[in-house]
C-alpha cells in the first residue's frame, strides 16, 4: 500500500516585484500551513519522505510543514521538474519513488497538481486551493504500479474548509 498526500503550496506574496520562481508566501499563507499543519498533526500524518518544487512559495511552505512535524531533513528533496510541468512528468517522479517508502508528501503547484489528482483519483476536483491537500491510497506494491484512477481518495482538505 502506497499513500500520497498532494500539497499545494500555501498563498503566495505578490506585493513583492519578482520573479514568479522566487516568489515567496504572504501573512495569509504563512498562517494556513500552520493551520494545515495542525490538521496532520491532529491525524498523526507524517511521511516518509517530502519531495517538493524547488520554487520558493512551494520550498517555504514544504519546509514549513516538515519543521512543524519535526521531519528530519534527510527525507526531504526537492525536484525542478514539479515545477511549471505536465501531469506526465508528476506520474514519473511518482513512479520512481524509492519502494522503500510508503507515505509520500509531494509539494506543488496548480493547475497541474489538481490535474494529477484528478486523473489519478478518477474525482472531478475543480481546483486545490492554496495550502489544500488531497491525499490518496494506491493499492500497489510499487509506486512505479500507480496509473490513472488508481487512487482511492482518503481526504481533501484545505484552509476555508475551517475558517468562518
Amino acid at each position: 500500500m502506497k499513500t500520497i498526500y498532494f500539497i499545494r503550496h500555501a498563498k503566495s506574496d505578490w506585493s513583492v516585484e519578482c520573479d514568479d520562481f522566487d516568489r515567496g508566501l504572504n501573512k495569509r499563507g504563512l498562517g494556513d500551513v500552520q493551520l494545515m499543519t495542525k490538521r496532520l498533526k491532529k491525524y498523526d500524518i507524517k511521511p516518509d519522505i517530502i519531495i517538493s518544487s524547488p520554487a520558493k512559495r512551494a520550498l517555504d511552505t514544504a519546509e514549513m510543514i516538515a519543521d512543524r512535524l519535526n521531519i528530519a531533513k534527510k527525507i526531504f528533496k526537492t525536484d525542478i521538474n514539479l515545477y511549471l510541468t505536465s501531469p506526465k512528468i508528476y506520474l514519473d517522479i511518482i513512479r520512481q519513488i524509492d519502494n522503500k517508502y510508503s507515505i509520500v508528501f509531494i509539494v506543488g503547484h496548480n493547475p497541474t497538481i489538481t490535474e494529477v489528482c484528478e486523473n489519478l483519483s478518477g474525482i472531478s476536483i475543480g481546483n486545490i486551493p492554496t495550502c489544500g491537500i488531497f491525499s490518496m491510497e494506491f493499492n500497489v506494491k510499487t509506486f512505479d504500479e500507480i496509473s490513472p484512477n488508481s487512487g482511492k481518495k482518503l481526504f481533501f482538505d484545505f484552509p476555508k474548509k475551517h475558517k468562518t
